[in-house]
C-alpha cells in the first residue's frame, strides 16, 4: 500500500475561520475537468483529512471538489487540542464551512460525508439542516458503536458535566491500529503519525455524549430526507454493523443505499481493494446527480 502523504501532492491547504473566531485546517482536492459537485467531508475521532489522500483525489478525479475539514483541536489544528465547548459548537463548525462552499460553488450540489466518528457528526448536522446538503455519505459511522463508555464512565462524565468540569484530559479508547485496520503498513502510519488525537477533554467528550443523544432522538433519522449511501466494513471492531443498518433503513429516501465489504476492517481507505470500494462510491454518485434537489 503507497503511503496517505503520496496522495496529498495535489492538494491544496488553507484555513477557515469559524463564527467564533477558530481557525480550521483544511485539505482541498480539486475536481477535475468540468465539476459536478462539492464534497465536504469529516473524519474520525482521533484521525485527520491527512489519512485521506486516497479516496478524497478519486472523488477529485470523478469531477467533485473535495473539502476536507480538520476538526477544531485535531490534525493540524493545535489550539485547544482535542477540545470542543459543546455538540452545537461542533455541528456550527460544519455549517459555517457547508455555507463558505455554497457560497463559492452556488451552482454546484453539495454532498456532506462523514466517516468512522465524523459520520455521527455529519448525520447529525444533516438532520438539523437538511436543506444545506443534497446528499449524505456515512463510512462505517459512529452512529452505533462497540466501542462505548460503561456505566461508571457515564457516571463520571455526568458528575463532571454537571460540575461543569471540561478541560480534564482523558485517553481516548482507541489506542490500537489494529482495531482501525489489518494492514500491517496502515498500522505502521497510523502508529507514527505525528497528528494522531491520543486524548481529548472532558467537554468533548460531553459533546459527544450530547450528539449520541441526538441520533436517538425522535425524528432524527425522519429529517434525513437527502439521498444517502452507507458503506460498512463487514470485519469492523468499532461499529455496531447490525445497530446502524437499522438506524439507516429508516432514512426515508427511496434512493439510499447500502454496501458492506465483508472482508474489510474499520478503514476502508486501508484496504486492498479500495479502488473497488470508491468506484463503487463514485458509481453512486453519478447516479443520483441527476435525482437532486
Amino acid at each position: 500500500m503507497q503511503s496517505p502523504d503520496d496522495y496529498l501532492r495535489d492538494c491544496r491547504t488553507d484555513r477557515f475561520t469559524t463564527s467564533d473566531g477558530y481557525r480550521h485546517f483544511y485539505r482541498h482536492w480539486p475536481a477535475a475537468g468540468t465539476p459536478r459537485g462539492v464534497i465536504l467531508a469529516l473524519h474520525g475521532i482521533q484521525s485527520h483529512s491527512g489519512w485521506y489522500g486516497y479516496s478524497s483525489q478519486r472523488l477529485a478525479a470523478a469531477g467533485y471538489h473535495v473539502y476536507f475539514l480538520d476538526r477544531r483541536g485535531s490534525g493540524q489544528n493545535f489550539r485547544s487540542r482535542g477540545d470542543a465547548r459543546h455538540q452545537d459548537r461542533l455541528v456550527n463548525d460544519v455549517v459555517d464551512f457547508a455555507r463558505e462552499l455554497r457560497y463559492q460553488h452556488p451552482e454546484l450540489p453539495l454532498t456532506l460525508l462523514g466517516l468512522s466518528w465524523g459520520g455521527k457528526l455529519a448525520a447529525v448536522t444533516a438532520s438539523r439542516y437538511s436543506s444545506l446538503f443534497n446528499r449524505l455519505i456515512l463510512l462505517y459511522p459512529g452512529l452505533r458503536a462497540f466501542v462505548r463508555a460503561n456505566w461508571w464512565q457515564r457516571c463520571q462524565l455526568r458528575l463532571a458535566e454537571w460540575l461543569e468540569v471540561t478541560k480534564k484530559k482523558v485517553p481516548i479508547p482507541l489506542s490500537e491500529p489494529a482495531l482501525f485496520t489489518n494492514e500491517p503498513d496502515a498500522r505502521v502510519f497510523i502508529r507514527q503519525d505525528p497528528f494522531l488525537l491520543e486524548e481529548a477533554t472532558s467537554g468533548f467528550m460531553i459533546a459527544n455524549r450530547h450528539l449520541d443523544l441526538s441520533t436517538h432522538a425522535p425524528g432524527f433519522a425522519s429529517k434525513l430526507t437527502m439521498p444517502s449511501i452507507l458503506m460498512l466494513a463487514g470485519q469492523d471492531r468499532i461499529i455496531d454493523n447490525g445497530e446502524t443498518q437499522e438506524l439507516f433503513r429508516t432514512f426515508p429516501n427511496p434512493r439510499n443505499e447500502l454496501r458492506v465489504y465483508l472482508q474489510a476492517a474499520h478503514t476502508l481507505e486501508f484496504e486492498p481493494n479500495r479502488e473497488t470500494i470508491f468506484s463503487d462510491l463514485v458509481d453512486w454518485l453519478e447516479r443520483t446527480d441527476g435525482h437532486l434537489e
